[in-house]
């Protein structure tokens, strides 16, 4: 096998009609909230939050594996783009001297707004290049809080986040089988979800609900 690189699947762009619309941003980088001037003159807010976790494997390298786990909390903003990839390449290796890499990026950001408009892009992408019975698995998992009013994370939040963290830690260093690794990354996930969840249901209310979206993306392990 010359090359191998895995089908792409478009990942969830997510586009809510009353609260969320598109908003075209080229800015890429660290997570940021900074004012921008509209047209019209008004001042509005804009955040923008980059996460990418990549993982490299080759015949010096067998055996990578990559996660981050990012937490964004924004205030009231008028415009967003927030951005997870996981990427995960497998180079130069073969059946009998095969590689391992495994990428895995979580992000959660938190935004308020009853007008937001968002643009969300979820990625997870893994390749063999010239790496023959190489295993790669990229996953990412994007998860967006939309609250009418400023939601600060409270302390039993961000704890039980933090020991989510520490398992996919754990999880990512593992030499489990594809399948189990897959599974366990969704059993984190939903773990994520519910916390975000429980603490949405004490947040400031006001005229919309507030709303948890995840995004997941997966890519990767040849069939073989």
């Amino acid at each position: 096998m010359n090359q191998h690189r895995k089908p792409r699947t478009h990942s969830a762009f997510t586009q809510r009609a009353v609260r969320i619309g598109l908003f075209a941003a080229g800015a890429a980088g660290i997570a940021t909230a900074v004012p921008a001037q509209a047209a019209t003159g008004t001042p509005e807010h804009t955040a923008v939050a980059v996460d990418q976790t990549f993982s490299r494997a080759d015949f010096h390298h067998h055996a990578q594996a990559k996660d981050s786990f990012t937490v964004r909390q924004f205030g009231t903003v008028d415009a967003a783009t927030v951005r997870n990839q996981a990427n995960a390449v497998g180079v130069g290796c073969s059946v009998d001297d095969h590689c391992r890499s495994v990428a895995l990026s979580f992000q959660i950001v938190t935004m308020a707004g009853e007008h937001t408009h968002l643009t969300a892009l979820n990625r997870g992408d893994a390749v063999n290049n010239h790496c023959g019975g190489c295993q790669t698995l990229a996953g990412a998992y994007q998860f967006v809080v939309s609250t009418p009013r400023p939601l600060t994370l409270d302390q039993e939040t961000r704890r039980r986040l933090a020991d989510i963290h520490g398992r996919l830690d754990a999880l990512t260093r593992s030499t489990l089988p594809a399948t189990d690794l897959r599974k366990r990354a969704d059993a984190l996930a939903a773990e994520v979800n519910t916390v975000l969840h429980d603490a949405v249901a004490h947040a400031p209310k006001g005229a919309e609900q507030p709303t948890v979206t995840l995004h997941r993306h997966l890519d990767g392990w040849p069939a073989h």
